[in-house]
């Protein structure tokens, strides 16, 4: 636990050296911001329901580029080959950097508190969706990270890992809004695959142990298909 432990604070720290991390928070705040302001006025609700609404498709694009370099630098500029002479496992060094990508995301959603807290001085504003809707960012930021990291390992071209995690995102967000593409047999099963279904389960304040689970499993799916992409680089 102490080399994970090591590895999650240098790789955290490292976000915030690189610019591409301030980029990607300032866009995540102005698109989030935008929705947030639009409809604010034009619904005239205490509510955040749009702004939760949106997040599963901005974390589409944003977690994919939070996650883009975590192993395609290292690969490209040839740290890989040091990180293996270092006392760790690929276990750890794995764990490291996605705690380290979910903790940022978790960073990244802390200005957006302004929003209920602004929405709780024009009106009366039900905490449990609110506190639903941040609990499930999470868990939905710590599914594409883990999604994000496995396309990260597949390749050592920053670019194209970016693009392999936004398509699988973009499939696991789409997927439940799609259904009617689907024959009726088949509805519960992509009902349940799609991300955005159980995460505005969430974020209606229905903390549900299925849908908690499901966000967990894809977390175990992605690091293990990243374990595996690691052993057949070695």
């Amino acid at each position: 636990m102490n080399q994970v432990a090591y590895i999650f604070k240098k790789e955290f720290r490292g976000y915030f050296i690189s610019p591409i991390a301030y980029i990607v928070i300032v866009f995540f705040l102005l698109v989030t911001g935008w929705f947030y302001f639009a409809t604010l006025f034009l619904n005239n609700q205490a509510s955040l329901r749009d702004f939760f609404g949106m997040l599963p498709i901005i974390f589409t694009f944003v977690v994919p580029a939070v996650t883009m370099k975590l192993f395609s630098e290292e690969f490209n500029i040839g740290s890989y080959e040091t990180l293996l002479t270092l006392p760790v496992t690929f276990l750890e060094v794995i764990l490291g950097k996605f705690l380290a990508a979910v903790a940022f995301v978790a960073a990244m959603l802390i200005p957006t508190f302004a929003y209920p807290l602004t929405i709780s001085f024009l009106g009366q504003l039900d905490w449990g969706p609110v506190i639903g809707g941040y609990i499930g960012a999470v868990l939905l930021g710590a599914a594409y990270s883990s999604i994000g990291l496995f396309a990260s390992a597949m390749t050592r071209n920053q670019i194209i890992s970016l693009v392999i995690g936004l398509v699988i995102c973009f499939v696991l967000t789409m997927i439940d809004r799609m259904l009617f593409f689907l024959p009726k047999s088949m509805l519960g099963i992509f009902e349940y695959i799609g991300a955005g279904y159980h995460f505005q389960n969430i974020s209606r304040g229905i903390i549900d142990s299925r849908d908690i689970l499901y966000f967990l499993s894809v977390c175990f799916v992605g690091i293990y298909c990243t374990y595996l992409a690691m052993l057949g680089k070695r």
